[in-house]
């Protein structure tokens, strides 16, 4: 397996220690929290660009990912340590085999 390690923002991250299992577990912290406990703890905001897409629901991939690093290494990484979208979490994440896409639009009443 090829090692990911991105110089971002001046710091390094380690994706390589970042295994499927951990972003399950993530996954899982997501639905036991709920969105707004989930962001609350671990730091994050709701997704505006990509979103995660398991078992029939969608999750931030950016909040996800950082959760994951956190379960993997014991250290935090703020949202502004490491890009979301295609050259940072979602490229990341769809390496660890999951769907990322862009965020659907919500259709208003009229569509």
């Amino acid at each position: 397996m090829q090692a990911i390690t991105i110089l971002e923002n001046e710091y390094m991250v380690a994706w390589d220690r970042v295994t499927r299992a951990d972003v399950l577990r993530a996954i899982k912290e997501y639905d036991r929290l709920g969105p707004e406990r989930f962001f609350s703890e671990h730091g994050f905001a709701p997704t505006t660009t990509y979103e995660l897409a398991w078992e029939k629901r969608r999750y931030p991939p950016k909040a996800i990912l950082g959760t994951a690093y956190e379960f993997a290494t014991g250290q935090r990484l703020g949202s502004s340590d490491f890009e979301g979208g295609k050259t940072g979490a979602v490229r990341v994440l769809g390496q660890l085999g999951f769907t990322v896409q862009e965020k659907r639009r919500q259709e208003g009443p009229d569509k």
